[in-house]
């Protein structure tokens, strides 16, 4: 029924609307559910190419019976700001999980730049996080240590001196420069294999093409990227009627 948890019919009609090529929103359409549902249960279960209807149902049974075990009777769940609902939230940040980990982020890492990237402030200490994903300190102190290290977050005191993990904006202009540079270095490779395999047979071609291809792409993320990046700091209300290109002429 709409609304309510999908059922293993449903889940069903999912692997076969994605097993002959139906967008989410088509998908939902036919089970009448909105496409954010069909969107959150696919990308938690492995994705468009990995879902399994077998699967994502009892992966869904064995996580709503941990939740039952977890909370003991009578509590409720944390209130959220901003009026959230709680359980929308909580599938959000797995479908974040989930897709962070596809990236190849190991799991760890990726439940806690999730947490980082839906906190409103975008920083927590080591104890908010042991608190808000219920791990070991270790654990969040190993993550934070692989995710500095690859640029993706970084320390600062607070005025209490405490040690807080935040989200720098400017990561994904880091993020996509590095892609930039690391395909930059890709095309210089391929260049080489055409001299050592001799230039104007098949495979040289080949690696020739590839070159030229990786490098107009390289170039155009970085020049967009440099363009782009002022969006990454732009104020909610400067967006609201949607989002210009970075210095677009907006006077009719």
């Amino acid at each position: 029924m709409p609304g309510g948890r999908l059922t293993q019919q449903e889940r069903q009609q999912i692997a076969l609307g994605l097993a002959d090529g139906l967008a989410y929103a088509e998908i939902a359409r036919r089970l009448g559910r909105p496409t954010s549902t069909i969107t959150r249960e696919v990308m938690r279960n492995g994705g468009p190419t990995a879902y399994r209807a077998d699967l994502a149902h009892r992966a869904t049974e064995r996580r709503a019976h941990r939740r039952r075990q977890a909370a003991p009777r009578g509590t409720r769940a944390p209130e959220q700001a901003h009026g959230r609902d709680s359980e929308a939230v909580r599938e959000y940040e797995e479908v974040f999980t989930t897709l962070l980990m596809q990236q190849g982020l190991p799991k760890m890492m990726a439940r806690v730049l999730t947490c980082l990237f839906t906190t409103d402030a975008g920083s927590l200490t080591a104890s908010e996080l042991v608190r808000r994903l219920e791990v070991s300190p270790a654990s969040v102190s190993k993550a934070v240590a692989f995710l500095e290290n690859q640029g993706l977050v970084r320390r600062e005191r607070d005025e209490r001196r405490r040690e807080r993990y935040l989200v720098d904006n400017d990561v994904w202009y880091q993020s996509m420069l590095a892609a930039a540079r690391a395909n930059a270095q890709l095309a210089q490779i391929a260049r080489q294999g055409v001299g050592v395999l001799g230039r104007g047979t098949p495979a040289a071609v080949r690696l020739e093409n590839i070159a030229r291809f990786v490098d107009f792409v390289s170039e155009s993320i970085a020049r967009a990227a440099e363009q782009a990046r002022e969006i990454l700091y732009t104020q909610p209300e400067t967006a609201s009627g949607g989002t210009a290109a970075p210095g677009a002429d907006t006077d009719g």
